[in-house]
Order: C-alpha cells, then sequence, then structure tokens
C-alpha cells in the first residue's frame, strides 16, 4: 500500500472525511486544512470513488516534493513516469493553487507543469508534437508552505455531483456538504428525520442514502474508469462490496417546503436517487412545523437572505420557526446552517453547539441544538 492519494474537501469537513477514509481501510490517514492525506492502492480508487460522501475529488499523487524554485517545480513534475498513465494523444490540462509558498503565482506555475509533462512524453512517445484529441487526464498541483503535490485527478466531475439533481432551484447546497450536515447531526437512520426547508430535496436524500448505507456514487461515472492501468474489474468489485453493505428497513425522512415547484423537484431527484420509497416531500410552511414524536433530528438550511430573500424578511422568517422549533418534545435535536450574523437573536435561542461551514464561498455556521 504505497500509493499517496489526497482528497480535497471543504473547509471543516477534513475529520469527516478522515473517518470516511478509515472506515474502507485506508492507512496513514492524516487530515489537514482543506484535505485528507491516505495511503492504499490503485484498487483502492474505484472504493473511495464510490463510497466518499464528504471528500470533493480523489487524487493520485504522482510525486512529492520541495519547491521554492521554477526549475525545482519544473524537474519534480518531468520526473512523474507520465506515460504510465497517459497516452500519446491524452489530453492533459493542468489546474492547481499555491497557499503560503514562494512559488504564489498560479498561472506560472500552471505553466511550468505544462511544459514539463509536455516535455516529458514528448522524449517517451519521440514527438514534438501531442494531438491531445483523446480523453481527458487532468493533472491537479498543490503547493503548501512550498511543498508540491503533483497529481492525476480520478474523479472527473467533483464528487458532489452524484448523478441525481440535474437541476436544482436556485440556491443549490452541494451534496458533499449536506451528507456532512446529517452525518455531524448524529442521525444514523433509526429516528425521524424531517427538513422543512428542502428545496430540491438534498438534504433528506443525502439522509436517506445514509439511512440504507447506500454508497453515493453508485451511479455516476468517474474519469479513472477508462484508464490503462485500472481494468473494469475493479470497478465492477467496488460497486459490488458497497452493494453488499446496503440495509433494508423502514425509515422516518421528510421534507417540505412553501414552494410547490421545489416539492416537485425533489421528488424528481428522490427518484432519480432510487430512494423514493424512503423519503416524503410535500409542500409546508416551515413556520408552523410541528411533529407528534417525541424524538427527531431536524437538519435544514433556510434561505440566508443572500440570494433569494432579503435580510429582514429572512430575521422575520427565522423568529417564526425558532417559536416553532422552541415548542418541539425535548427528545428533538436541531442543526440549522446559516451564513446570518444575526441568526442566533433572530431564531431566539443560543445554539449549544456552534460549527464553522462553507457553502460554496459563503462562510456559514451550522448552528446545532439538543433540548430547544
Amino acid at each position: 500500500m504505497n500509493d499517496l492519494f489526497e482528497i480535497p474537501c471543504l473547509l471543516g469537513l477534513e475529520k469527516l472525511v478522515a473517518d470516511e477514509l478509515k472506515k474502507l481501510k485506508m492507512s496513514d490517514v492524516r487530515a489537514e486544512n482543506g484535505r485528507v492525506l491516505c495511503r492504499g492502492t490503485l484498487a483502492d480508487i474505484p472504493r473511495m470513488n464510490i463510497n466518499l460522501r464528504c471528500g470533493a475529488r480523489v487524487l493520485v499523487v504522482l510525486n512529492e516534493f520541495p519547491a521554492t524554485t521554477f526549475e525545482e517545480l519544473f524537474q519534480g513534475a518531468k520526473a512523474v513516469r507520465w506515460q504510465d498513465w497517459i497516452p500519446k494523444n491524452g489530453e492533459f490540462p493542468v489546474t492547481g493553487y499555491s497557499i503560503n509558498s514562494q512559488l504564489h503565482s498560479v498561472p506560472a506555475c500552471q505553466s511550468i507543469v505544462k511544459k514539463a509533462v509536455s516535455q516529458k512524453m514528448g522524449e517517451v512517445y519521440h514527438t514534438e508534437w501531442l494531438p491531445e484529441d483523446g480523453e481527458r487526464y487532468q493533472i491537479r498541483f498543490s503547493i503548501m508552505k512550498d511543498r508540491v503535490h503533483i497529481c492525476l485527478d480520478t474523479s472527473g466531475e467533483g464528487l458532489y455531483k452524484r448523478g441525481y439533481r440535474a437541476v436544482n432551484n436556485g440556491a443549490p447546497l452541494r451534496e458533499t456538504l449536506a451528507a456532512a450536515m446529517v452525518l455531524l447531526s448524529g442521525y444514523k437512520g433509526f429516528d425521524p428525520f424531517c427538513d422543512p426547508f428542502c428545496g430540491s430535496g438534498t438534504i433528506p436524500i443525502e439522509a436517506a442514502l445514509i439511512a440504507k448505507n447506500r454508497a453515493p456514487g453508485l451511479n455516476r461515472s468517474f474519469s479513472a474508469q477508462k484508464w490503462k492501468n485500472l481494468d473494469s474489474e475493479s470497478w465492477l468489485s467496488a460497486a459490488d462490496e458497497a452493494m453488499d453493505k446496503e440495509y433494508d428497513r423502514v425509515y422516518d425522512i421528510w421534507g417540505g417546503d412553501i414552494d410547490p415547484r421545489c416539492v416537485e423537484l425533489a421528488k424528481a431527484n428522490a427518484a432519480k436517487a432510487e430512494v423514493e420509497d424512503t423519503v416524503h416531500f410535500e409542500q409546508y410552511d416551515a413556520r408552523r412545523f410541528y411533529s407528534t414524536s417525541d424524538y427527531g433530528r431536524l437538519v435544514t438550511n433556510p434561505p440566508y437572505g443572500e440570494r433569494l430573500m432579503s435580510k429582514e424578511d429572512v430575521s422575520a422568517l427565522y423568529k417564526a420557526f425558532g417559536h416553532s422549533v422552541r415548542l418541539l418534545p425535548p427528545g428533538w435535536r436541531v442543526s440549522i446552517l446559516s451564513s446570518h450574523t444575526e441568526f442566533e437573536e433572530a431564531f431566539g435561542q443560543k445554539a449549544r453547539k456552534k460549527r464553522k461551514l462553507y457553502n460554496g464561498m459563503i462562510k456559514c455556521d451550522l448552528f446545532m441544538y439538543g433540548k430547544v
């Protein structure tokens, strides 16, 4: 198990991703800011892509080295045996980032890495011109504190694209963040689960996938499925392994939204995710939320006042919603994601715990309540 992998993730989700990797029996798992590193084999690439709920993508690290000059970056990128990964006609775009490093110009670093790979490929394939008209092999580099990772992206589209949400309601919550919110709530699939601001249904659908222990990547494809050094059998084996771990129980998972168009969209997305028999959606006004159950989990992402509503309207909404939530029985646990700076004041109660998360580029808090 000598291959090094890098799993980028939203800030605040590193521990969740690390826990997922440990459950997949990956070794040497290390959480850093915005990413988690681990070691495994090439056969683990399908397993990670199919099973990870909170990671952004799976990168295989082809070289790791220090660099403070463009020459060091060039030589480190050229040292990779690119012919083992990319065919002669493969397309190999380069992207990356640099944090707290002397090589801080990302466009310049992209150009250097591209030049290094092109030169190595040209030497190996005995040509001065590479057509790049074949399959895409996305190269990604990261430079953190002058240490470089040269990586190949095994995922293609980000892992948040599960394949069930073709369209959204205009203010989408990434599936990886929705899954993280469900996991942070402690939901295991046994309690009633509610989202009264469900929008396109992402949070209840991710809760359903978690409750059933259904791998989120079973209904999509990945870039590495086309790689010559990863046979199709490894992908079939990983899918079979994931499906063998699924549960078949009765669940109480519900989503509501005041907009009937969102409700219909959520139902369609649940059908695409193959959980339409597990989660129920209906038109509902969250300001009048109640439950007859003595216990449950409420996890939701109400409007922030950034795009869909004004700050004043959002404050009024939070006030009415907070009043309803405080009438729930003491066995309920509530998690609410918001970027509203006066959320607790508007909601009417200080959170038991707050966790900083990012919804895209929006800095948020997950306000967590026990007995409300």
